[in-house]
């Protein structure tokens, strides 16, 4: 009787490992969701904006695209932004984030009407998970040293902007977007992610291999941890601006959508 109940509890730990190595699989397994939606968020030293040009793709293959402002102050305000944008959808919805707003999407991505997530060069932690300890186990990226702050405000500064934000992007386009980028509070750094959507929902990953701001196999770790269909860019962390047109078919068929 005894063997009987410890085979019986092995099986269900093997059965419950199973099931999660499932769930992290999805994207690979699974036939997207057809979404008409997209919501995109964008990370530190920038604004919405930083997703023009995939917007314009989204839009020419016939989707509804909303970029959303973070305001850069703490990660449940910034979360409660994307929640606002959600609740305005109609319907399946893509959830795009980049940079830091990956914590905004691993969050907020719980949100019934979302289908899908995309990551794009973004941070991807569990709930609960100290990122900044996960980020340290791997080789700093050169970007962090180019922070600065006024007081609570930080900032890149633009040597660091041009260098390790953009480094693939023509200069003259890089210093317009380091003229708008805004400023982020101390107080966003220090927020953990409750919950981790990606254990739930199938998810994909856009690897930028030329990252200067994360580091690429952190990348890398985050995306093969959470089973996402993951590609790789040779590009900065703004691959969303140096390749729009592998971004957008990444996030095409997180949604469903031929891309052939």
């Amino acid at each position: 009787m005894m063997m009987n109940r410890r085979t019986f509890s092995a099986a269900l730990v093997a059965g419950a490992a199973a099931s999660l190595l499932a769930t992290r699989g999805m994207a690979a397994t699974s036939a997207p969701v057809k979404a008409r939606n997209v919501v995109l968020a964008h990370g530190l030293f920038a604004d919405g904006s930083c997703w023009t040009e995939v917007i314009a793709r989204l839009q020419a293959a016939g989707l509804n695209a909303t970029a959303v402002q973070n305001p850069l102050t703490t990660l449940p305000e910034a979360v409660a932004a994307v929640k606002r944008v959600l609740d305005r959808q109609d319907g399946p919805t893509v959830l795009v984030g980049h940079s830091f707003s990956g914590m905004m999407v691993t969050e907020a991505g719980v949100h019934p009407d979302v289908s899908a997530l995309v990551y794009v060069a973004a941070r991807a932690p569990d709930a609960g998970e100290d990122y900044t300890a996960l980020a340290k186990t791997f080789p700093t990226p050169p970007a962090s040293a180019g922070i600065v702050f006024d007081g609570d405000e930080g900032r890149l500064s633009e040597e660091a902007f041009l260098r390790d934000f953009a480094g693939d992007l023509p200069e003259a386009k890089a210093k317009v977007l380091y003229a708008v980028q805004q400023p982020f509070q101390k107080a966003l750094l220090t927020g953990k992610t409750t919950q981790a959507a990606w254990r739930s929902k199938p998810s994909w990953y856009a690897v930028s291999t030329e990252d200067r701001t994360i580091n690429p196999d952190l990348e890398r770790f985050m995306a093969k941890r959470m089973g996402a269909k993951t590609i790789e860019i040779q590009a900065s962390h703004l691959s969303l601006i140096s390749h729009p047109d592998e971004i957008t078919k990444l996030i095409l068929e997180a949604a469903g959508q031929n891309t052939d």
